[in-house]
């Protein structure tokens, strides 16, 4: 993306219109900002001891029961990953928003902490995150010892944490496929999307439901919804706009015209 095509796209009378007249937004964030932060992706090829397995293989109750040493030692692999990078200039311009006067809820599918390492205070964790795990019995909150991050490298199986309250297993505090999202947050995202004027969707597909529901709501809603995407995209619903190209361009950009109004 050259910064002239981007100035083209930018003038677009309608975007131009609908970035004015915002006053409640919402960003929705997915995969794609963190992976330019260097966060592998369900998508990216494993390496080490988990080259071997299928990524979805291992994000089930069933893989944690069958064998918790090499689930909970992934997550670890993942969550040292995540302490090792840092938020890129899409966090850092989504942040910037709540130090305007608009009204800004940040909804993520991812299970990081970049977005609030880059200043966002108020995140809803649609999938949860890695930084909070519970017991895998009682479900009670298990606090992980603070530590500098390690060289994510091949990977090691782990034995999971003891629940002080059960003497359980502890497992991540992600969601898993075939559970439900956390239905206090899930109804939030869907609230503030019905609500909202205006909604970026940051590097997501829009296919993992029931997630993808947010924009979807958002334009049945009446607002204007901006994809930021690698690959153009469109739901074909209502008023919005594709940018294709990388969050940590694009956003900047956004934020900067929101700024100027």
């Amino acid at each position: 993306m050259t910064s002239q095509s981007a100035d083209v796209q930018l003038r677009d009378p309608g975007l131009q219109a609908a970035l004015c007249a915002a006053q409640r937004v919402v960003v929705f964030s997915g995969a794609g900002v963190s992976a330019e932060s260097g966060i592998a992706t369900f998508r990216d090829s494993l390496i080490g001891l988990w080259q071997n397995f299928d990524p979805a293989r291992l994000a089930t109750v069933a893989a944690f029961e069958q064998d918790p040493e090499l689930v909970w030692g992934w997550y670890e692999w993942r969550r040292m990953q995540v302490l090792a990078a840092q938020p890129n200039a899409a966090h850092l311009a989504i942040a910037a928003l709540a130090n305007t006067n608009l009204e800004l809820t940040v909804i993520t599918q991812n299970v990081d902490d970049l977005h609030e390492r880059a200043g966002s205070a108020q995140v809803l964790h649609l999938h949860g995150s890695l930084h909070q795990p519970r017991c895998h019995a009682c479900g009670e909150a298990h606090r992980l010892p603070p530590e500098a991050p390690r060289e994510p490298t091949g990977g090691r199986r782990l034995s999971p944490p003891i629940c002080a309250h059960c003497a359980g297993m502890v497992r991540p505090g992600v969601v898993w496929f075939g559970e439900a999202l956390p239905e206090h947050s899930l109804q939030q995202a869907f609230e503030t999307a019905a609500d909202c004027d205006l909604l970026l969707s940051v590097g997501t597909s829009g296919v993992v439901y029931p997630a993808a529901q947010v924009p979807e709501i958002a334009l049945r809603s009446g607002a204007a919804v901006i994809h930021i995407n690698p690959q153009r995209q469109l739901l074909g619903i209502g008023r919005e706009w594709a940018l294709a190209g990388p969050a940590a361009e694009w956003m900047p950009r956004l934020v900067k015209t929101l700024l100027s109004r």
